[in-house]
């Protein structure tokens, strides 16, 4: 018989992974997460006078979630080195942080045809959008900024400076999500994508290390 793990260090952040009934992965209550993350937005909503002021306050609150993320994870990796390549790192946050974060990789991570130093990482049932509605005259905004400041925050720390974005992304004819994972919401119409655009530094490092 396994034992739980005594270090709360070494305990998994919670999951959602689809078809998973692990009780490991069930860390969190999601219906919890829900209520918590609602009266977040709610709390700077009423303190903001723009949709993109609420965005940055969304984002600025997960920002040191990544920052403690990151150092969570290089704690459990036991691992002294640290990525120095920029794939390598969007890599470990589309795969590592989500999966530690959300008990599943992030759906695909794709690099921009017209920008060398934009990619995206895709999202089609984000946590933060699950279970918020947003009203109508607050039509643009993107309530998963939260999640872009947790990845922001995680390269930062990692030492790739980047500018993140949530979008919401109406699905194209013919893309169909994986499905809610629960089977009482209707399904997704769109999807997140969370836009990396790093800093002339990083890439010009990152083109250094090439030679």
């Amino acid at each position: 018989m396994s034992r739980a793990p005594s270090n709360i260090l070494d305990r998994p952040l919670g999951g959602r992974g689809r078809g998973s009934n692990s009780s490991t992965e069930a860390a969190v209550s999601q219906s919890a997460f829900a209520y918590l993350y609602s009266e977040l937005v709610q709390y700077h909503q009423s303190r903001v006078a723009s949709i993109s002021e609420l965005e940055r306050r969304l984002e600025s609150s997960g920002y040191g979630i990544g920052l403690k993320v990151l150092e969570l994870l290089s704690y459990r990796s036991k691992e002294s080195k640290r990525e120095t390549r920029l794939m390598n790192v969007l890599q470990f946050v589309s795969a590592n942080v989500w999966k530690s974060l959300f008990g599943k990789p992030a759906d695909s991570l794709e690099r921009s045809i017209d920008h060398a130093d934009e990619f995206m990482i895709v999202d089609y049932e984000p946590l933060t959008s699950t279970y918020v509605s947003v009203p109508s005259d607050l039509g643009q905004l993107s309530v998963d900024a939260f999640l872009s400041g947790i990845v922001a925050g995680v390269l930062d720390g990692a030492g790739f400076s980047a500018r993140v974005t949530a979008h919401s992304v109406t699905l194209e004819e013919g893309e169909t999500s994986y499905g809610s994972s629960n089977s009482s919401l209707p399904p997704r119409r769109d999807k997140a994508v969370f836009l990396v655009k790093f800093s002339p530094e990083v890439l010009k490092r990152d083109t250094g290390l090439e030679r």
